[in-house]
């Protein structure tokens, strides 16, 4: 959309009222604007805070999969659009456990050659797909926070987490148990974690997260017995 200013019209004669017209900004006024904005976006970003955490089982073996996510002690978190995708492949969902925001929608593509019934029982968002593939018409929208367990109806061992937070500050530990939250304001947070084998809630981290450079933060998590996962059949 061109901007205007305004200007005395040349064609009119001194007056006590100068006579304006408007006429647009030159483009490359424009281009200097848009460049000055993405500066001090830039800028904004290099100076944001990074939280790197590590997470292991009570006799002290890194802990893969477990979800960490930071909350600010102050004021609200903002909502960013991510969409995610569990895909069901050799009788598997894969990945194992996924981590959204709220409001987060979720492809569930069959990339088997036969037929899956997604669906959960759980409370934060209960829901069914029934026997499909390829991909379904329209993905699944989590709006709730909380654990969210997904099976399949045709096949028992078919089992898989999404676990949904309200921030868009979060990860998912790798094999080493280490995960890194990137681009946070400065300020003080409640850090968190979960993971699906928890034997009992873990109570929050309160961390102060510089402006520049990382802070780290540790989790010893108790873990229940689990079955080994079943392998597919």
């Amino acid at each position: 959309m061109a901007s205007f200013i305004a200007r005395p019209d040349p064609r009119h004669g001194r007056r006590k009222g100068p006579d304006v017209i408007l006429r647009p900004v030159k483009p490359a006024f424009n281009k200097a604007l848009a460049a000055a904005a993405f500066l001090a976006l830039a800028a904004a970003s290099s100076h944001a805070g990074t939280i790197e955490v590590t997470a292991r089982d009570a006799k002290g073996a890194m802990l893969e999969d477990a979800v960490v996510w930071a909350m600010p002690k102050a004021g609200g978190a903002p909502a960013r659009k991510r969409d995610a995708e569990i895909e069901q492949k050799d009788r598997q969902f894969m990945p194992l456990v996924t981590a959204v925001q709220v409001g987060t929608s979720i492809n569930f593509p069959n990339r088997d050659t036969i037929r899956h019934h997604v669906y959960s029982f759980s409370a934060p968002k209960p829901f069914e797909i029934k026997l499909y593939v390829g991909t379904p018409a329209a993905p699944v929208v989590f709006d709730k926070p909380g654990e969210v367990v997904l099976g399949c109806n045709i096949h028992d061992h078919m089992l898989a987490y999404v676990y949904v937070v309200e921030t868009p500050w979060f990860a998912k530990t790798g094999a080493d148990g280490n995960a890194r939250i990137e681009g946070l304001p400065a300020g003080e947070y409640d850090v968190r974690v979960w993971h699906y084998a928890q034997s009992a809630p873990i109570a929050p981290y309160v961390l102060r997260v510089p402006a520049e450079g990382p802070a780290p933060v540790g989790f010893a998590v108790a873990l229940k017995a689990l079955p080994p996962r079943a392998a597919p059949k």
